[in-house]
């Protein structure tokens, strides 16, 4: 494509600082990703140093992930109302910040106070950041461009290992967030000098907070019951009453949704065929990749005795195959459709996670997980196209919210399965339990290869069976 290109929405000529653009706004994803799993291996260096116990260092993984998942519909929402560019650079900055206090912490609250905020700037950034995405690119363009972005984000989880295993050798684990602080600062400088002030969609619309209030709170209750599941099992009354929380959060929102004037999000475009079977892809798509890093960092340094700076280098196939199938996905995803890629993609992953449920060593794990990955890479493209490809322009940031919500959720939830299954092998290092872990990891997305078949939908062929996709 030329630069010649235009923007549906306006009959204007595309920015053509719009691919430069996707570069900053997938790099500044690419650090949100990454913090997810960069923290993983410096965790007991962390503990030491600060004299965390258990329950404060699982914390310091939750925190962020409560506020990044909690807080996204508010984030998107926002980024529709008063425009994405205010919000990604307010996003970036309080993540950037988040980040210099996380690593200079001297102590269990500061460590987890700085967490949350990252998770607050990390939940303003993402979903405004897709948003603008979205609205710069169109047609075969915005396949590609989705496909570099979930490229990044993908490969930010499998980079993070080795990364955080990197700079916990190095030069400390400090540096696990010290490291943003230089490249965020960079990348708003570069945002707010070339982002355009895209549109904002509010007019007199206010924003719903009592809507953002009650999805932040039930959001949050799933996930946390998702983490007291991996810790306490799935039939604890802390497990389950958390759960019923989250889920009466939700009934509870549905209501409210219906009855107020300017609601958070609009209840018809959660249940939109597309919206809903990309929102289904990306969730497991993400806790299958979680439960790759989960098993495969446990099982690499505990059972099979490696370095965290090994374990590292290990992942980097991993993280190859993500970028590689996520690119492939980008560029066929306009001529094969979304429906052949995503039911490939799940089958693909199956067929890698199954091997190590056979046959268990370092080399056969890191290969057939590197093939599984790159169908995962897949994943992540279809599940963004098939939900954003018929959104309209003003509905982007919500959309994008909803989408980036469930991707959290995923990862709570494929965490805590994989735990609980793999339990045994935690403590003890042997390799039954994740040979265990493996094989259900395998069985879910096979079953979820026949469910994306029946929900994703084809590929219309005039412009009256478009219409009917986007409102079925």
């Amino acid at each position: 494509m030329t630069e010649t290109t235009h923007d549906p929405t306006t009959n204007q000529p595309a920015d053509p600082r719009r691919w430069r653009l996707l570069g900053l706004l997938g790099l500044a994803q690419f650090m949100l990703i990454l913090d997810v799993t960069v923290v993983a291996i410096a965790l007991p260096h962390m503990g030491a140093d600060l004299g965390l116990g258990r329950d404060a260092l699982t914390w310091v993984v939750s925190a962020y992930t409560l506020a990044f998942g909690g807080l996204m519909l508010l984030g998107g929402r926002a980024a529709d109302l008063f425009g994405p560019k205010p919000v990604v650079l307010t996003g970036l900055t309080v993540f950037t910040v988040a980040s210099l206090a996380t690593g200079l912490a001297t102590s269990a609250e500061l460590a987890i106070g700085g967490r949350v905020a990252q998770g607050v700037g990390a939940a303003m950034l993402s979903p405004a950041a897709l948003s603008t995405v979205v609205r710069l690119f169109d047609g075969d363009e915005r396949n590609r461009a989705l496909g570099i972005w979930s490229a990044l984000g993908a490969g930010g989880a499998a980079i993070g290992v080795l990364l955080g295993g990197a700079l916990t050798a190095g030069p400390g684990w400090e540096w696990v967030f010290l490291i943003n602080v230089p490249v965020g600062a960079v990348v708003a400088v570069l945002l707010a000098w070339l982002l355009p002030p895209l549109p904002a969609w509010g007019g007199d619309v206010r924003l719903d907070l009592i809507g953002a209030l009650i999805v932040t709170a039930a959001t949050g209750l799933l996930i946390l019951g998702f983490i007291e599941a991996g810790d306490g099992g799935w039939t604890s009354a802390r497990t389950a009453g958390l759960l019923l929380a989250g889920i009466v959060g939700y009934v509870l929102l549905a209501g409210w949704l219906r009855r107020t004037q300017n609601p958070l999000i609009d209840p018809a475009l959660v249940t939109r065929r597309p919206v809903l079977s990309g929102t289904f892809v990306l969730f497991v798509a993400t806790g299958l990749m979680v439960a790759v890093f989960f098993l495969g960092t446990f099982y690499l340094q505990s059972a099979a005795g490696h370095g965290p700076l090994t374990t590292g280098l290990l992942f980097l196939p991993v993280a190859a195959a993500t970028m590689v199938g996520a690119q492939l996905a980008g560029r066929l995803i306009g001529r094969v459709g979304a429906r052949p890629l995503g039911v490939v993609g799940l089958l693909i992953a199956g067929a890698g996670l199954v091997v190590p449920a056979i046959s268990m060593s370092t080399l056969t794990t890191v290969v057939a997980v590197s093939v599984g990955s790159a169908g995962l890479g897949v994943l992540f493209v279809v599940a963004s196209a098939t939900a954003l490809s018929q959104v309209e322009p003003h509905l982007a940031g919500v959309a994008s919210g909803i989408l980036s919500t469930f991707h959290e959720l995923g990862a709570s939830l494929g965490a805590a399965v994989m735990s609980g299954v793999a339990a045994a092998s935690l403590v003890e290092g042997t390799t039954g339990g994740f040979e265990r872990a493996y094989l259900v990891a395998a069985v879910i997305a096979a079953l979820a290869a026949v469910l994306a078949g029946a929900l994703i939908p084809g590929r219309p062929s005039t412009t009256t069976e478009t219409h009917q996709e986007t409102t079925s």
